[in-house]
């Protein structure tokens, strides 16, 4: 409905019946096969209906869910995330195989990138192309989700 986010949210358009299907953005990242994927964590507040969380909880992974503030905000999430992928960091063995993979787009994320790659570690953000930039700067790897949203969307 727009050609991007700072469009929408200049011109108010909006389309509430619109959402991102968290299960497909798993498959999408993670494919399909046995992959191992090792200290999978999830956190946030999605919608209770969304087949992310069934999908998750059936593969055994971590969920941490927190309410969200008055103002929608969840900074409680994005301390929970930067703490658990630095403690996350020193359980890996191998750096130059393993990956952390962070999905998310905002810059408070900086400094734990940052630290984590300079400590050696491969880091790839995957986001909407209107992530910060200086966390598609800080990244090992930034990929945009916005040339697959029609696969992403229920």
């Amino acid at each position: 409905m727009a050609p991007n986010i700072y469009d929408a949210m200049n011109h108010r358009i909006l389309d509430h019946t619109w959402d991102i299907d968290y299960g497909k953005l798993h498959a999408f990242l993670c494919g399909t096969d046995k992959k191992e994927i090792g200290g999978a964590r999830l956190w946030g507040s999605p919608p209770p209906s969304d087949s992310f969380w069934k999908m998750v909880e059936s593969k055994g992974f971590n969920v941490q869910t927190y309410e969200r503030n008055a103002a929608n905000k969840e900074k409680k999430v994005d301390m929970a995330i930067g703490h658990r992928m630095t403690k996350e960091a020193y359980t890996i063995i191998d750096k130059a195989n393993d990956e952390m993979t962070l999905v998310a787009g905002d810059k408070d994320f900086v400094p734990v990138v940052e630290d984590l790659v300079s400590e050696g570690f491969t880091v790839q953000v995957v986001f909407w192309d209107h992530a910060a930039k200086e966390l598609k700067e800080a990244a090992s790897s930034f990929l945009a989700l916005d040339p697959y949203l029609s696969h992403l969307t229920r």
